[in-house]
């Protein structure tokens, strides 16, 4: 049976790019039919997206959603709604800067509480891994945390500290049992370097105080004990090209380490910045236009595995407390919606076709959130998380016309191309043409339990809702 049939000239299969009809069956892939075929032609609703893109619902695996306790930043509701226009089918919730933060079973329960009915794409969880919280690392994934998140340097909560070596010694083994992977801030702030003093509105003396080598001494840390315990760690939001040769030395030794950048890092560079505006505060830094250029050089050589937003919200007086303090002003970037467009304006232009796009946005995060099988391909036999976008319109990004909860970002008023059109999370569409639809019907991806046996009743039963 086929209950949608979806009709392109580019549409993002495993094996390429296909002129063809792909048709969903309830809420999986079925088929990809050649035009001249006669099985989809009984499809109960046929979608002509014949001149436009379709590929894989994104998969963003580094999203700060904040609830509960801090709903009034973000909010499952706003930041769904926000994936679901953007093409992203899946986000990957991070354990802060929610209050409480996720580092143990309880707190992980109250935020899949908190989640309830107001998901309008699919949503995992991370645990938080901070100084002695050991005890709490199995128990969380038996709960189906989709991976675990350290930070090297302050995260900017107390609640949630950063580790050091020793705290990392003890929980590499456990998450290696539970057959996760451990997502980790790189930079350590123990190398000197310039002191940033309140009321700074110089842009570059707040990237003066994150220096690369910060980032470096991280990552070389993090691959030091990633070869000795062999346990997955995957390199969040890379800003310094100068990590890449490091990163895929490692890699082509056989050591299980994977890495990610944003797309702000892809998009902009230091000259872009003006004196105050906090909008682009984000940690590790934006930096400059030739580091900018050899982050995409690094992506397209595989150096870099894959993009994810690191959406980071807060309210609008957060990030212009005193006319704009890189000091004391909050530290992330809102980009939730925007992913698509703002990688694709850049990537147009250097040489990068659809299937790499697919690679980094969809494919390889589904990957490392261990949801390969179900997410990031169009598949036979996949969850039909569908995204139709149009690479050759062009839109100016007015915050009136986000769904985050509060509208400033660093893209407003900047040209982008790529326009989503239609979003589908399991065969449902649940956005289309600026326009969201129907209540929210995303579910909680949950991961397979330690041993290997089946989810447990209360995991289950969420999974299938």
């Amino acid at each position: 049976m086929t209950s949608l049939a979806i009709r392109s000239r580019r549409i993002v299969a495993p094996d390429g790019i296909h002129d063809g009809v792909l048709c969903v069956d309830g809420s999986k892939i079925a088929a990809l039919y050649d035009l001249g075929d006669a099985g989809w032609r009984s499809a109960d609703r046929v979608v002509d997206a014949t001149h436009l893109v379709v590929m894989p619902g994104l998969v963003d695996t580094h999203v700060h959603i904040n609830e509960p306790g801090r709903t009034d930043w973000e909010g499952f509701e706003c930041a769904t709604a926000a994936a679901a226009a953007g093409g992203i089918t899946t986000v990957v919730d991070m354990p802060l800067n929610s209050t409480p933060v996720s580092t143990s079973a309880d707190s992980l329960t109250k935020k899949l509480h908190a989640a309830g009915k107001k998901l309008r794409v699919d949503c995992g969880f991370h645990g938080g891994v901070v100084p002695g919280n050991e005890s709490e690392l199995l128990p969380m994934a038996r709960m189906g945390v989709l991976g675990f998140k350290a930070f090297l340097a302050p995260s900017g909560l107390e609640e949630f500290a950063e580790v050091t070596e020793r705290d990392l010694l003890k929980a590499l083994p456990l998450i290696k049992q539970t057959e996760r992977t451990l997502h980790v801030h790189c930079e350590l702030l123990s190398g000197p370097a310039p002191r940033l003093l309140p009321g700074t509105q110089s842009y570059f003396s707040y990237l003066r105080s994150r220096p690369e080598s910060m980032e470096l001494e991280a990552i070389e840390l993090v691959i030091k004990l990633c070869r000795k315990f062999r346990t997955p760690i995957h390199i969040v939001h890379v800003s310094t090209a100068s990590a890449l040769k490091m990163i895929a030395e490692a890699r082509k030794a056989g050591v299980p380490i994977s890495a990610e950048t944003c797309p702000h890092y892809l998009t902009f560079s230091s000259a872009d910045v003006r004196p105050g505006d906090t909008r682009f505060k984000c940690a590790p830094p934006i930096r400059n236009r030739r580091n900018r250029d050899n982050l995409w050089a690094g992506l397209k050589r595989g150096d870099l595995d894959m993009i994810c937003s690191d959406h980071s919200p807060c309210p609008t007086a957060m990030k212009h407390s005193t006319g704009g303090d890189f000091y004391s002003d909050w530290g992330g970037i809102t980009s939730l919606q925007l992913t698509l467009p703002a990688v694709w304006t850049e990537a147009r232009n250097r040489d990068v076709d659809f299937m790499q796009l697919t690679n980094w946005l969809s494919e390889t995060p589904a990957r490392i959130a261990g949801l390969s099988g179900q997410k990031g391909s169009l598949a036979p036999g996949n969850l039909a998380d569908i995204v139709i976008w149009d690479p050759e319109s062009s839109f100016t990004v007015r915050e009136s016309k986000l769904q985050h909860r509060h509208k400033h970002t660093a893209y407003a008023g900047r040209k982008l191309y790529g326009k989503v059109v239609r979003t589908f999370v399991r065969g449902q569409e649940v956005f289309h043409n600026g326009k969201l639809l129907g209540d929210p019907i995303g579910s909680v991806m949950f991961a397979p339990q330690t041993d290997g046996q089946a989810l447990s009743t209360h995991s289950r039963k969420r999974r299938n809702r």
